[in-house]
């Protein structure tokens, strides 16, 4: 039996062993948080508030929005995270007419949800521009910007859709602007301080809106609401960790405004860590003694080295195993060729972090969407190479072994496999090479890797950071393509390499 074959056991076995893992669900606590600086320090805050209360801690920091957190925590993968009512009545119950804290609490406990009283700021809304572009205009309020469309707008991506996001502060407001941008938070500053955009949308708590000299704009029409900031967290982790959630819940009241502007300036500007931060603050306010977890370059490298691979490694065998199948039954039956091949075709058409998103609802957060969206990413190289490859085998050679007697199993194993191996490792490979790079995407879903470093280095404008992921990703994309250049050697009959080399 040819090589090719004799190795997708193996892979199923790789696959099948990989995928267990225990389940330390009843004595841990899921703490999530969004992206943004300040959600990953409320994050970091909780976790270090349980963790000192004896409870085993996972973090999952900078997932990927409002939706990706929610659907989580209905899933159980995460227990807790902090939140704003505003977006909970905007954006989860978007078109419920939640108007008081009642009906907001007795919605979410149709979903087994509680939430916290406020930790003591409110971090709405608002519009900002450069002082001195604004001054020059004479624009102090979100009224005035009626009178200059020509300027260039740039919002986060989530408040480009949301209820009270920028569709009703347009019809609110009568603007006119045709050039808006949808983008990242964290890049919207840098795009305000060069210039390539004139008004943004801001947290009334970051740090940037003093350190770029950003005036805020009046929001004199009262559009943006009150966006407190509380904590959801699940029903059942009273039950689960009681000790560590009323610890938690200490932290009601207990973060000024100030405060928060504070240590989101002690992150974003002076660069501390999210561990320090937090430590200081648990201290200052005598709600615990931490030690801050210490985590040096060689540590996260291989940490997210780890990850990285097992997202591949997981995803690539997975797609291995049913794609040269698939490419076999497509060379066989032209008819159900043509529909397997349109169908992984479409797949691979669409948005990768589409596709990471639309997981969720089925396999929740973390590893397990990532490498199926990885594996249906996979898939079209390896089906379209094995098929290519069945086809071009030369007419005569399939005559010659029809007239040798042997039956199709035998045709497929003896003969055609092999002389298609180069063809499907080539197809396996540009996986691969695929594979490595669209998985730093899975960070955006907790699946960590190399996307956890450029998502924090994005997030706090450090090259250092994202480079820390960047560059040992494309390392990962070379070592993979040089692996199945030498793998040639294992997998492609010897005759067909001297061939090769002859040319």
């Amino acid at each position: 039996m040819p090589n090719l074959l004799k190795v997708l056991p193996i892979l199923f076995l790789i696959l099948l062993l990989s995928c267990i893992e225990s389940d330390n669900a009843n004595n841990e606590i899921r703490v999530g948080s969004k992206k943004f600086t300040e959600s990953v320090l409320l994050g970091e805050i909780i976790s270090e508030l349980a963790a000192s209360q004896g409870a085993e801690v996972k973090y999952r920091k900078e997932l990927g929005g409002t939706r990706v957190l929610w659907n989580g925590l209905l899933s159980g993968e995460i227990d807790i995270y902090p939140e704003y009512t505003g977006t909970i009545t905007e954006e989860i119950f978007s078109g419920q007419n939640i108007t008081n804290q009642a009906e907001l609490q007795e919605e979410l406990s149709k979903h087994d949800v509680a939430m916290s009283e406020t930790l003591g700021f409110n971090n709405t809304y608002a519009l900002g521009m450069k002082r001195d572009n604004a001054d020059k205009l004479g624009i102090e309020t979100i009224s005035n910007l009626r009178n200059h469309p020509e300027l260039k707008f740039g919002f986060t991506n989530e408040f480009m859709n949301r209820g009270d996001g920028w569709p009703s502060l347009q019809k609110a407001y009568g603007l006119r602007q045709q050039n808006v941008t949808g983008l990242d938070h964290d890049l919207a500053y840098r795009g305000l301080e060069s210039g390539h955009i004139d008004v943004i949308d801001l947290y009334s708590t970051d740090a940037e809106i003093s350190y770029y000299d950003i005036k805020v704009l009046k929001d004199d029409q009262k559009h943006f609401k009150d966006y407190y900031a509380v904590l959801l967290y699940r029903k059942d982790l009273q039950n689960k960790t009681p000790g560590a959630l009323d610890a938690i819940l200490e932290l009601q009241g207990k973060i000024s405004k100030q405060k928060m502007v504070e240590m989101n300036a002690s992150s974003k500007i002076e660069g501390l860590s999210d561990s320090v931060i937090a430590s200081n603050f648990l201290k200052e306010t005598r709600l615990a003694n931490t030690t801050p977890v210490n985590e040096t370059f060689l540590s996260r490298l291989y940490q997210n080295t780890l990850q990285h691979l097992f997202l591949v490694v997981i995803s690539l065998s997975a797609a291995i195993i049913v794609s040269i199948p698939l490419g076999i039954l497509a060379f066989k039956n032209q008819k159900v060729g043509h529909l397997v091949l349109g169908i992984v075709g479409v797949i691979q058409t669409l948005p990768s972090l589409a596709l990471l998103v639309f997981m969720i609802p089925f396999f929740g957060i973390g590893a397990v969407p990532a490498i199926v969206a990885l594996f249906l990413y996979s898939l079209l190289p390896i089906v379209r190479n094995t098929y290519s490859g069945l086809k071009d085998i030369p007419t005569d050679i399939r005559e010659s072994a029809e007239a040798l007697g042997l039956d199709d199993f035998a045709r497929l194993r003896l003969i055609e496999i092999p002389l298609a191996s180069r063809s499907i490792l080539s197809g396996i490979k540009t996986s691969a090479v695929i594979n490595v790079g669209t998985a730093t995407l899975g960070a955006l879903i907790g699946a960590g890797g190399y996307g956890q470093p450029i998502l924090t280095g994005i997030r706090l404008d450090n090259i250092g950071l994202i480079l820390e992921g960047a560059i040992p990703a494309a390392v990962l994309a070379l070592l993979v393509q040089g692996l199945f250049d030498l793998s040639e050697r294992v997998f492609v009959p010897r005759g067909l390499r001297l061939e090769e080399e002859t040319h």
